[in-house]
This record gives C-alpha cells, structure tokens and sequence, in this order.
C-alpha cells in the first residue's frame, strides 16, 4: 500500500460531504467525464401517493437540481487556473458537450472561504465563477448561452467545521433545469 494513496483518499473523504448532502464533491484530477454527466443530468420527480383530495393519485415533488461540486484551484487570491484545474475543466468540458447535457443550461457557482472580509470575498468567487466560465467557453467551445457565472462568496461553507478547508473553494455546477 503507497503511503500517498492512502493520504489522498484520506483527504477526499474528508472533502466528501456528510451523510445526507446530496451534493458529490469530487478532486481535481479526480473528474470522470461518466460521473460528471450523471451527477449533472436532471433528475425524475420523485412520486409519491397523495393524502386527503389527491389520495388517489400518485403526485410529483420536483427533484433537487442536479449539481456537482469540483475542488479547483485558482492561484492564491486570484482567479488564475493553475494547470491542474484547467486538465479537471476539460472533463468537464467534455461532459457539457456530451448528448445528455448539451440540451440543459448550467450555473457555475464559485465559493471562496471566510478568509478576508465578505465584499472582498464575493468579488473573488464571482472572477473565479466568471474565469471558469470563459475557461468553458473560450477553451472547450462550450456555448456561452448555456453557462452562468455566479459569485457566491463564503455564505455557503460546505465544511463549517473547519472555514479553511480547501472544500470551500470550490465551484459549484448547477443544471438549472427542473
């Protein structure tokens, strides 16, 4: 067993989100263009038997929008690619070209730690949002139409536990379909 391995899944398993988040976090180098498409593909109602006027009639609760959120890297306080991000974004690329997702219109939502006060923060997840973005369009020849960039700040910590950790920075897609 390689000591490196073992610390690697290590730290995913603390970067993975707790039991009962639905969002999967996955590592730079880590994408796979099969998971990204099925993390990203809209998901079916969920059905269920009403109670009481539609008691007899199975209804439909819209399911959570399909997300999936990528560890990438930016150059320490700015919104540079480092090379490994920009090797994760073009799986990704690769998965928003692919003919289940080409059809559906994505927001990339970029996170930042609670590092440095919150204005500073929000602008920073934006450029990031934004570099991904053109990063999509500019590189992988992703339409523009389909992606939205959108700064999030540090208001959504995925790991409150520890503000710091590299799991928020991060970015997140979204299908916005329903």
């Amino acid at each position: 067993m390689k000591i490196p391995s073992l610390l690697a899944a290590c730290i995913l398993a603390a970067a993975l989100p707790a039991q009962g988040q639905e969002t999967p976090v996955i590592g730079e180098g880590q994408a796979e263009m099969g998971v990204l498409v099925d993390a990203l593909a809209p998901k079916a109602p969920v059905r269920t038997r009403g109670i009481g006027l539609a008691r007899d009639k199975a209804a439909a609760k819209p399911a959570a929008p399909a997300k999936v959120s990528l560890l990438i890297t930016f150059e320490p306080n700015s919104a540079a690619l480092t090379a490994s991000s920009r090797q994760s974004l073009e799986v990704v690329g690769q998965a928003l070209a692919s003919e289940k997702l080409s059809p559906f219109r994505f927001a990339i939502e970029g996170h930042a730690d609670p590092r440095g006060l919150a204005a500073n923060n929000l602008k920073l997840s934006q450029l990031r949002a934004e570099s991904v973005r053109a990063y999509l369009v500019n590189t992988m020849q992703i339409d523009g139409a389909r992606l939205d960039a959108i700064g999030k700040g540090d208001r959504e910590l995925m790991n409150k536990a520890v503000p710091e950790a590299p799991e928020n920075r991060r970015v997140t897609i979204v299908n916005l379909s329903r």
